[in-house]
């Protein structure tokens, strides 16, 4: 046997996660409670909000997925509070445009989704959880453009308050400062 079994893992365990970033245990606690009590609070009030007016659509799907970046990438560019709100926001008038031009949803769906990854590009506001808003909105044949006010730009916008309080207080800083 020419490579021992150590040399394989070592050279294969990239293709199993081996080239993650290691992370302390108290930064792993601090960005998943960050995320459970965020998550919390914005869905009890997006409920809230949405029993209050008389809306069921009170919760976008990809909220968990926007909540990684916010409490576990703060830093992170496409975390950042226009990235969030501004991304998901047009991405759902995006897609709720696409939904109504177009009936056939495997057509739909990808216009809706390179459609708002392009208006991303353009606006500067990439947010990866963003395009799925867009698939969602078409997906859900969400036809009337209130969802892209509420739920979506009310849960982003709570989120990014819950996330900067949250980071701040943790130490971390969120939203970042602009550079001079």
């Amino acid at each position: 046997m020419r490579h021992t079994v150590k040399y394989l893992i070592k050279r294969y365990s990239f293709y199993l996660g081996g080239d993650q970033p290691a992370v302390a245990w108290s930064e792993r606690l601090r960005s998943s409670c960050g995320a459970l009590l965020g998550l919390m609070l914005v869905l009890t009030i997006a409920k809230y909000l949405g029993d209050l007016s008389g809306i069921d659509e009170w919760l976008m799907a990809s909220l968990g997925a926007s909540a990684f970046l916010v409490f576990v990438l703060p830093g992170s560019p496409m975390a950042q509070p226009w990235a969030v709100i501004a991304g998901n926001t047009l991405s759902a008038l995006l897609g709720i445009t696409i939904a109504n031009l177009i009936s056939e949803p495997l057509l739909a769906m990808p216009i809706a989704g390179a459609s708002s990854i392009l208006a991303m590009f353009i606006f500067r506001c990439l947010h990866p959880p963003a395009a799925a808003v867009a698939l969602i909105a078409v997906l859900g044949h969400v036809m009337h453009y209130r969802f892209a006010v509420f739920p979506v730009m009310v849960d982003s916008i709570l989120l990014v308050i819950v996330g900067a309080i949250y980071s701040n207080m943790t130490g971390k800083s969120y939203p970042n400062k602009p550079v001079r």
